[in-house]
């Protein structure tokens, strides 16, 4: 894709215009990528409320009625439901049990487990499992 940018002191606010004869997969991204507002997600810890971008979430998780975000080594609470975390988070993030959510492109590993479940390690040292009726899409997403 040719690209062109034009800078001009009338231009209040930019903005983009895309030329083409057919609208594409790339042509989608693109203009998803030009629309996508920065997205932060706020947590507690303790007294202080901390500001999180998508990509230092490695795992949200439900652990006794109150939502976790698991990011490096630290962990932090959340007031949001999990529902509303995984649709904040974006579309890099996948539900792999009714109260877990985990970021993809922390995955560090798969191994099989009893009753057709899965357990999935990420880069951090956390492990949760994958339940069976999350499975199918999991496994679609492996491409297995």
């Amino acid at each position: 894709m040719r690209v062109e940018i034009k800078v001009s002191g009338d231009i209040k606010e930019p903005y983009a215009v895309i030329f083409t004869g057919n609208v594409t997969e790339e042509i989608r991204q693109a203009a998803a990528s030009l629309e996508k507002r920065e997205t932060v997600v706020t947590a507690n810890n303790g007294e202080r409320i901390i500001v999180l971008s998508p990509e230092e979430v490695c795992m949200a998780r439900v652990e006794a009625a109150q939502t976790v975000l698991y990011c490096g080594r630290n962990k932090y609470n959340s007031k949001k439901r999990l529902y509303e975390l995984k649709e904040l988070l974006g579309k890099g993030f996948m539900q792999i049990s009714k109260s877990t959510v985990v970021n993809l492109r922390e995955l560090d590993s798969v191994e099989p487990s009893f009753n057709g479940m899965m357990v999935l390690h990420l880069k951090n040292g956390c492990r949760d499992y994958i339940s069976r009726k999350y499975l199918p899409e999991f496994k679609k997403y492996l491409g297995l």
